[in-house]
C-alpha cells in the first residue's frame, strides 16, 4: 500500500491529523482524541521514505538544511494536507493535517452567524481569529474569506505558509502567495504587499513581530487585514500583540491597535455530547469605543468584563458560549469544565442546570 492509499483509507474514518514516527504505529486524531492505529510499527527508514515521497526536490534540500519543514500535499479529488516534517531522536517524523478541498459555510461550522456576517462587510481594519493549535482558526478564517469573495469586488492578496484552502475568484480577485514558492518569507511578502493594490490582505498567521507590525500598518492605511494568531483567548491576543513590540514602542502599539481593531474571534473545539463530532465554543471581542479605550489605557484585564456585558455589541466570553452550548444539549458538563476559562465560577452557574438534566 502506498502513502496515498494509506491516507485515503484513514480519511474515510473522519480523521483530522495523522502522525508518523520511527518505531511506532501511525497515530490519528478523531473528534479531538488521539488514538493508535492497528498498523504495524514503521521503521525509521519507512517514515523517512514516506516524508521524502511527499516533498519536491527543492523541499527535500531545504529540509536537509533546516531539519524541519512546512508544506502542503494534495491527493487529487480527495483532500489536501498541511504537512510538518521534523527530526526527533535523529530520525524523521511527520504530522499531516487534513484540509477539506472546499471551505465550509459558517452554518456548517456552527460559527456565530451574526458576527461573521458583520465582519464580512467590513471594508477596513484588523480582524483576528485566535486559538490554540487544532482549534480550527484557519478553517474559520477561510470561511470568512469565502463570504467576502462572494459579496464584494475586492483585490485580495493572501500570504500563507503553506496555502491550505484554494479559493476561486467569485466577485473578488484572489491572489494566493505561498512562502517558499511564491515569496521568500512573510517579511518579504508584506514589505511589498501594499504595492499590489490590495483591498484585503490575508496573513496566514501572525507568528512574528514583522508580520504583526506589517499587518497593523496595512490596517492603518485603510485596508482590511485578516489573520490568525496562536493564543488561548481574546484578552491574551491583545496582550501578545502589544508585548511583541519593544518596550519603548508599546505605547504606540496600543494606539495603533485601538485605532484598527474590528474583532478578535477566539475559538476552542469541543467534543459533541454524542461523541461523534466537534463544535466550536467562541469568544468575541469587538472593537467598540469602550474596548478601544481600555486597550489605549493599558487596562486589558478589564476586557473580559467588557465581553461579558457586551451582548448588545455581539460580544461574549468563552464561558458564556460554553453555557449556551450546554443548555442546548450540544456538549456535556465534563466538556464544559474542561474548556472553561473560569471553571469554578461556571460550575456554580451550571450546578442547577446539570441537576435538573440529571
Amino acid at each position: 500500500m502506498n502513502i496515498d492509499q494509506l491516507l485515503q483509507l484513514m480519511i474515510k474514518s473522519g480523521i483530522s491529523d495523522i502522525h508518523f514516527k520511527a518505531d511506532s504505529s501511525p497515530l490519528i486524531r478523531i473528534n479531538g482524541k488521539l488514538v493508535s492505529t492497528q498498523y504495524e510499527k514503521f521503521s525509521a527508514d519507512a517514515v523517512a521514505k514516506i516524508a521524502f515521497s511527499l516533498m519536491s526536490e527543492p523541499q527535500r534540500e531545504l529540509f536537509e538544511q533546516e531539519n524541519e519543514l512546512d508544506f502542503a500535499y494534495s491527493i487529487a479529488n480527495v483532500a489536501r494536507f498541511r504537512v510538518n516534517v521534523y527530526k526527533q531522536k535523529n530520525s524523521v517524523a511527520l504530522t499531516l493535517r487534513v484540509i477539506p478541498l472546499e471551505t465550509k459555510d459558517i452554518r456548517e461550522l456552527h460559527l456565530p452567524e451574526e458576527v461573521l456576517n458583520k465582519l464580512a462587510n467590513e471594508s477596513r481594519g484588523l480582524i483576528l481569529v485566535a486559538g490554540v493549535t487544532g482549534s480550527g482558526k484557519t478553517t474559520t478564517l477561510n470561511a470568512l474569506l469565502r463570504m467576502i469573495n462572494e459579496r464584494h469586488t475586492y483585490n485580495i492578496i493572501t500570504v500563507e505558509d503553506p496555502i491550505e484552502y484554494y479559493h476561486v475568484d467569485k466577485k473578488s480577485s484572489i491572489s494566493q502567495r505561498e512562502i517558499g514558492c511564491d515569496t521568500r518569507s512573510y517579511k518579504n511578502a508584506l514589505k511589498y504587499v501594499l504595492r499590489q493594490d490590495p483591498d484585503v490582505v490575508v496573513i496566514g498567521e501572525m507568528r512574528e513581530f514583522e508580520a504583526i507590525s506589517a499587518g497593523i500598518s496595512a490596517a492603518e492605511t485603510g485596508h482590511l487585514v485578516l489573520s490568525t494568531i496562536h493564543t488561548i483567548d481574546a484578552v491574551q491576543t491583545i496582550d501578545r500583540i502589544i508585548d511583541s513590540y519593544p518596550p519603548h514602542q508599546q505605547r504606540q502599539a496600543r494606539i495603533q491597535i485601538s485605532n484598527v481593531l474590528k474583532c478578535v474571534l477566539a475559538q476552542r473545539l469541543c467534543t459533541t455530547a454524542d461523541g461523534t463530532g466537534l463544535i466550536p465554543a467562541t469568544e468575541v471581542l469587538m472593537g467598540t469605543s469602550f474596548v478601544r479605550k481600555l486597550i489605549l489605557e493599558n487596562k486589558t484585564q478589564e476586557l473580559y468584563k467588557a465581553m461579558e456585558n457586551g451582548e448588545y455589541y455581539m460580544m461574549n466570553t468563552f464561558d458564556q458560549s460554553l453555557l449556551k452550548l450546554f443548555k442546548a444539549g450540544a456538549i456535556t458538563f465534563e466538556e464544559v469544565m474542561d474548556k472553561a476559562s473560569n471553571p469554578e465560577d461556571l460550575q456554580l452557574k451550571l450546578r442547577g442546570i446539570s441537576q435538573t438534566k440529571g
